[in-house]
């Protein structure tokens, strides 16, 4: 052989090794020394950045890889999955009252050294069921009117009387209603207070109370219920993104009650969008106190592996990446101090003295929450059947008296 021939050996030589140890390393790579599954419903591209972010850099670390499965059926999934016998290892759950569900039946394991619960109010990660059983991975501020930045605030309150400055969205797939129970929610807390509110969310003040019939009549009376083409467009249009798309359901529109995610929607960037808190432009609110609606995704763990104990750890852990606002307060505070508004609403989910209260909806039993959200619906196209829609929702709260309903939802510390 010449010597080009053995030249020419010698670098397909070289160059197979190069290429089988790079599959070697491809392979070596992919041995896991674990696996956990993850039950989210978190989907599209608030899934993909929820695995770049957080999931891919614990599956580096810890070698332990996450099978997720993300559904906008979240609840009827994990039902089905807990009926079949092989629930996933750790869910998050918008809310606690469903996971208070499955804690009093024994599904959920303890998460005691997982976390430090004194990073937390604990209204965000109470004892429920001898225990603490979730802990939260993301937050939202609610209580909020957004209005154009040129508004002046003064202005907020005047216009707010007229239900046509109201953009409403309420559909929402399986859960379609929830932001007319927000509503619903706000309007108690400011007008009757936290105590009122939090006797009501916990099961202990019935439907038929005069100060939640007032908390429905006034929603109803400043966002038009009954009106008929009005109601229609915002039965059918989507809570995401009412202002987008070929035809919007909200267009001139200058108010939204909605939560801190909607800060960076591309109507709220493009008018440079501020919030007030709700008690200015809600009649009756009191002014003596100021108490926020709050709401968050709590992981929980149904099976107690190696790796579903790493994975709770990584999500609670202050280093690990943020998909929002936090409640945790051991995250540094210059997470959120890019400018003036984010900083704003960080302090409120996170500064001590502050009275926040979970959004009511989502602390009660799921049977609970599903009326209250059809209830919603129906009373903003027939708001004269309001008598009939709190009876029947009285009786379905007497039918789940014995259900897991939270002790507190309100809380300041």
């Amino acid at each position: 052989m010449g010597g080009r021939g053995r030249a020419y050996t010698i670098v397909a030589l070289c160059l197979a090794l190069l290429a089988a140890g790079v599959v070697a390393g491809v392979e070596w790579a992919r041995r896991w020394e674990g696996s956990v599954t993850l039950l989210g419903n978190w989907t599209g591209g608030d899934e993909d950045r929820f695995r770049r972010e957080v999931l891919e850099p614990f599956e580096r670390e810890h070698r332990i890889r996450v099978v997720y499965q993300g559904s906008s059926a979240e609840s009827q999934v994990l039902a089905a999955d807990v009926e079949a016998g092989t629930p996933p290892d750790v869910v998050v759950m918008p809310g606690p009252g469903e996971l208070a569900a499955y804690a009093g039946q024994g599904r959920l394991e303890p998460l005691d050294g997982l976390f430090d619960p004194d990073h937390y109010d604990p209204m965000w990660a109470p004892e429920v069921a001898g225990a603490v059983h979730w802990v939260p991975v993301k937050a939202d501020l609610k209580s909020m009117v957004w209005h154009p930045g040129a508004l002046p605030e003064a202005e907020v309150a005047r216009i707010a009387r007229d239900p046509g400055e109201w953009c409403l969205a309420l559909e929402s797939g399986a859960t379609s209603g929830w932001p007319g129970t927000d509503w619903v929610e706000d309007v108690l807390l400011q007008q009757a207070g936290w105590e009122t509110y939090q006797k009501w969310a916990t099961g202990r003040l019935p439907w038929t109370d005069g100060a939640v019939r007032k908390a429905w009549t006034t929603w109803g009376a400043l966002v038009g219920a009954g009106d008929r083409q009005r109601v229609q467009r915002a039965l059918l249009a989507n809570y995401a993104d009412p202002w987008g798309g070929s035809d919007p359901a909200c267009v001139k529109e200058r108010l939204e009650h909605q939560a801190s995610f909607v800060r960076s929607g591309a109507h709220w960037m493009a008018v440079r969008g501020r919030y007030a808190h709700a008690k200015a432009v809600i009649p009756g609110a009191r002014r003596d106190a100021t108490a926020w609606e709050v709401a968050g995704d709590l992981a929980a763990m149904l099976r107690d592996t190696p790796g579903a104990r790493a994975l709770i750890r990584h999500l609670a852990d202050p280093g690990t990446a943020q998909l929002g606002f936090t409640a945790n307060r051991a995250v540094p505070t210059a997470t959120y101090d890019a400018d003036p508004m984010t900083g704003r609403v960080d302090a409120t989910l996170r500064a001590r003295g502050t009275m926040r209260c979970w959004d009511a909806s989502d602390a009660m039993p799921p049977a609970m929450r599903d009326a209250f959200h059809q209830a919603a619906l129906r009373f903003l196209a027939a708001p004269d059947e309001l008598p009939q829609r709190l009876a029947v929702l009285e009786e379905m709260r007497a039918r789940h008296r014995d259900a897991a309903w939270l002790p507190t939802v309100c809380g300041n510390g």
